[in-house]
């Protein structure tokens, strides 16, 4: 678990694909470069499109993990 301070959290628990990147990319445009951005998901296709989403944008994913169904992902600005 990283220590350093999550700078925004979106909170796409309920949405389907595509809204939690939607709402992903609108959060990351308001953040300084190497931000950190957590974001809940409850669609398990989250899983994957977030992965492709930091690849296509050069955005890190820190960390993934899922608990109780929720999709949690910290993303580091580029």
């Amino acid at each position: 678990m990283s220590t350093e301070q999550i700078a925004q959290v979106v909170d796409a628990k309920g949405l389907a694909c595509p809204m939690p990147i939607v709402k992903t990319a609108q959060a990351a445009k308001g953040l300084a470069t190497g931000q950190l951005l957590e974001v809940l998901a409850t669609d398990a296709g989250s899983t994957k499109d977030f992965a492709a989403w930091a690849k296509a944008t050069g955005n890190e994913l820190v960390e993934q993990t899922v608990e109780g169904g929720v999709y949690r992902f910290v993303l580091r600005k580029k």
